[in-house]
């Protein structure tokens, strides 16, 4: 093997080893911190208390209000990304010409490179505005206007991992759909997107974990009151809010109510580890593959 060659390989081996050693530090540290936690507050009533007041002098260190909130604003960012990445990947692979679509697809990507901080500002003091003009009930801060803006942040996710799943299709089961005598909404719809499922579904599972970790807009937009609702209209709490909330400097170092941001820390990893797994999982068993 020529001396290139052994350099090559040996930075893509090193590059490879700093990836695994940073997770496996990322793991190590969020364990650690967390067993200090849980030294003093028993799992079971983490995991099962309705209540996350621990920065309150009547203290309950229940998880599920923060679950609940992450997942309310993810359902509804998911609502809205889903329809309208599925639509445009439709469009995009189906009905648009070869120019409009190398065109369009960069402007999509362009809404993954917006800041998330401008996202957050945009939701509570554009979006919520509106919504409350719609729904006079709905509180200022709250998750319906937090999860619709993730849902804008996410589409490009949907949209393009979708269309390249639509694309993968093979020509011949098109063509054969038209020879029955279907429409070409019908091959899109009863044909084409059944056919490309698999990657439909893992572009939504990682688009989900996209969302389940996102921090400055559920930050801003979706309030700091953890509550355990399904209601959108008022204001929740997220893990990653939360642990903002803490890491802002006014709770001291080393102290039970520091430490709570890691074990919220090591419920958001499970969370997402379950995901990304899960979707790797659903490629794997339910992929097609054609001649």
């Amino acid at each position: 093997m020529k001396q290139p060659e052994r350099l090559i390989e040996a930075l893509l081996a090193l590059s490879a080893g700093i990836s695994v050693l940073t997770t496996g530090g990322i793991i190590v540290m969020l364990a650690v911190e967390a067993a200090h936690f849980f030294r003093e507050v028993p799992l079971g009533d983490f995991l099962t208390d309705t209540q996350w007041t621990p920065l309150f002098a009547d203290k309950h260190f229940g998880i599920l209000p923060l679950v609940a909130g992450t997942f309310l604003t993810t359902g509804v960012a998911i609502a809205v990304a889903l329809p309208l990445g599925l639509i445009i990947a439709i469009y995009l692979n189906e009905y648009a010409t070869v120019g409009f679509r190398n065109a369009l697809k960069p402007l999509l990507e362009i809404l993954a490179a917006v800041p998330t901080v401008v996202y957050g500002f945009f939701a509570l003091t554009v979006v919520t505005p509106f919504l409350q003009r719609l729904l006079p009930g709905m509180a200022g801060f709250n998750a319906l206007s937090a999860g619709s803006v993730m849902g804008i942040m996410i589409l490009p996710l949907v949209s393009s991992l979708s269309e390249d799943a639509l694309t993968a299709v093979p020509r011949s089961l098109r063509e054969a759909s038209y020879a029955l005598g279907a429409t070409r909404l019908q091959t899109a719809l009863r044909v084409v997107v059944p056919a490309a499922s698999s990657g439909i579904t893992v572009s939504v599972i990682l688009a989900i974990s996209r969302a389940v970790g996102e921090t400055m807009i559920v930050a801003i937009a979706a309030g700091q009151e953890p509550r355990l609702t399904a209601n959108p209209l008022v204001p929740v709490e997220t893990i990653t809010t939360y642990i903002v909330q803490v890491s802002s400097g006014d709770v001291a170092y080393g102290t039970l109510e520091y430490d709570t941001i890691f074990a919220a820390g090591i419920t958001l990893f499970v969370l997402t580890l379950v995901l990304n797994n899960l979707g790797y999982w659903f490629r794997q068993k339910f992929r097609e593959q054609y001649e």
